[in-house]
This record gives C-alpha cells, structure tokens and sequence, in this order.
C-alpha cells in the first residue's frame, strides 16, 4: 500500500553496523515525522536476537549497510497520528519484527500479514514510503499503528522486549497444533536457550508436560529447577533417547544448528508433530523411516501476525510470563553480541535504552 511520503527530518541517536566486521558503534540518522497513521515510541529497552548478529555481519548477503538492528522493543508513545484510534500518548507499546505489508492480499486480509510477499522488517527493510527501516537500537521510532501492540500494566517493560520476537516465534506454534485448548499433553522443546526457555514457560502455562531435550547436561537443573520442567532428556545420550521413545505428542525444535531430525522424531508418539522455528543455515537431515513408521508430520513456523502478537502478550499477561534477560548498556552492545554468538547469556539480551553515557551526562 502506497502512502504519502513523509519528512525525514527529525534527528534521532542510534547505533549501528556499518559494515561486516558488525562492529556497532554510535549512529545518528533521520526518522520520518509522524503520520496520520504513525504513532512516535519513545524506546525504553530493545532486546538483542541472534537475527541482529546475521544482518550486523551480512551472513545472509542482504545487509543494507549502515544497519540499526533491533526488533524486540518496548517503549512509550508519544505522538499519535489523526488516524489512530487504538493508541493514545503515554501508551506502554511493543514493536516486534513487522513493519509493513501490502495490507491487501489475501494472508493481509485474513491477519496472517506475516505470510505477505511483500512484508518489510523492522530493520534492514524497505518501508512505504522508499526508505530503508531502522530498528530498535535507537531512542525514538516511528512505526505504523498496525504494526504496534499493547504492552500489559502488569509485564516489566525490560523482561518483556524479547517477547515480540522470542515469545511470538514459540507461541504460534503451541497455539497452531491446539496446546492452547488442550491441557495435559506432552511436548517436548530442543534446546534452552532464548527462545526454549520461553517455550518451557508456555507449556507449563498451559498446563502440559514439558520435557527439555539439550546436549548440556548441566542445563538439567535450570530447566527443572527454575523453568519448571518436568523431564530432561540429554541428546547424545542414546539410553535417554531410546528409554523416551514414542513418549511426547508434540515437539517444539528451537535449534538454530545444523542437525538431524531423526532421533527426535522417534521420541514421537504415531502422528506426533515436530515444529521447527530454528532457523540453521545449512540444509537439516530428515531421515523418511522415522515420518514413515510412526505417521508423523515435521512443518515450520515463523513469527506471528499483529492479531497473535497481541493475543500472545495478552496471554503473557495474564500468566504474568516474562523472559530472563541480562540488561546493558549500549555502550556494551558489541560485548553482548559476541557472548550471544557464544550462547553465553541466560537468556536474553536486553539493551537498557536510557542508561547510555549521553542520557547520564
């Protein structure tokens, strides 16, 4: 959908990569004043995902350099277009990975807007008007008010940034296969990192079983001690994986690694499913014996439209779900991307947006 172009004149204070190296360094660059159907966020916090590393490094080719990266924020508005009847000044409010879509296919039309062919990032995209996004690692953003959502009263803003990326990512899936209506079932989530452990929150939310699959052994404790899990099978551990065969009804595969699907297929029941929403850069192994002997289906998810983002932060509010974050400062954003490449964090980066040198002069 065209617009009417706006003014890129007001000065906002950032950081970004400007080239592969994905060194981040202090930015400052133009914003678009507000429209008739903007509203302007003051940001508070902007978590780090493992996507900001890929486009900070070019990894996939299809870096816009200079790149803000950043698509888990939170923050105020403070300016609301003539348009907009959904959000008022002084609103607690989420941006996520979605800027902009077409607004007119038939995914647009049935709020599946995630699927569009013509979808634009919150970073790294091409909005409406021609120019490049830029994300969340800045002061201020001005976003379209469909793709904005309410934050919770009663969600910490910080705790809850990660969600408009990590949670939405693990929450269409659970919502997809009915463990949302369903209570009682018994999933299975690879992996324990930013998006798993937001997974285990889910399931026990919704009152299922939940067994953690990890090749850490010492993740054990974490996951049954502090998460709540109620099983934890190792990976390499053939005797784990052989004893829990045929045992779950649905597994969630959070694994951003290249690896095989088969063995764990096998710890599925007969038409047990397996959702990926890792994203490994090289192809994964799936074997057909494991699909064939047990009538299990293998399919992947991506991150939600506007209608479930809300819906998902709705439901974190009312199960009072946050994420486990480590908050900096932008000063050690660089710091934080490294020890991210390193999966040294538990469990999520979040960017404290108001606590640089500047804002403490």
């Amino acid at each position: 959908m065209a617009q009417t172009t706006p003014n890129h004149t007001q000065t906002v204070s950032g950081w970004a990569a400007h080239d592969s190296s994905g060194k981040i360094t202090p930015y400052t660059f133009k914003r678009r004043q507000n429209g008739i159907n903007d509203v302007t966020i003051k940001i508070l916090y902007c978590g780090i995902c493992h996507t900001d590393i890929h486009f900070a490094k070019n990894d996939w080719g299809i870096t816009r350099y200079p790149v803000v990266p950043g698509h888990e924020i939170t923050g105020l508005i403070t300016e609301v277009g003539t348009n907009v009847t959904e959000f008022k000044i002084g609103d607690r409010v989420g941006v996520g990975c979605l800027a902009a879509s077409c607004l007119e296919c038939e995914f647009c039309n049935d709020s599946q807007e995630n699927y569009c062919d013509q979808i634009q990032l919150t970073y790294n995209g091409i909005f409406w008007d021609g120019s490049v996004t830029y994300g969340g690692y800045s002061k201020m953003l001005v976003a379209d008010h469909r793709f904005v959502v309410h934050v919770p009263d009663n969600l910490p803003m910080d705790a809850a940034a990660p969600l408009l990326c990590a949670g939405i990512t693990v929450f269409c899936p659970l919502k997809d296969n009915n463990m949302l209506e369903l209570r009682g079932k018994r999933i299975g989530v690879i992996g324990l990192g930013g998006l798993g452990h937001v997974a285990v929150k889910f399931g026990k939310a919704f009152g299922h079983h939940v067994t953690v699959i990890s090749t850490s052994p010492s993740k054990e404790k974490e996951a049954k001690e502090h998460l709540g899990a109620d099983d934890f099978i190792v990976s390499t551990n053939v005797a784990q994986m052989q004893a829990q065969k045929r045992s779950l009804d649905f597994i969630l595969d959070t694994v951003s690694a290249k690896h095989s699907l088969g063995p764990y297929l096998e710890l599925l029941k007969v038409n047990g499913t397996l959702v990926i929403v890792g994203a490994p850069d090289k192809p994964i192994d799936l074997p057909s014996f494991p699909l064939i002997f047990g009538k299990r289906i293998v399919k992947g998810s991506m991150t939600g439209s506007m209608k479930e983002t809300q819906e998902m932060m709705n439901v974190c509010g009312k199960y009072n779900i946050t994420c486990d974050i480590e908050t900096i400062i932008p000063e050690k954003i660089n710091e934080a991307l490294d020890r991210l490449a390193k999966n040294d964090v538990k469990y999520r980066f979040v960017i404290d947006m108001g606590a640089d040198k500047l804002s403490r002069l």
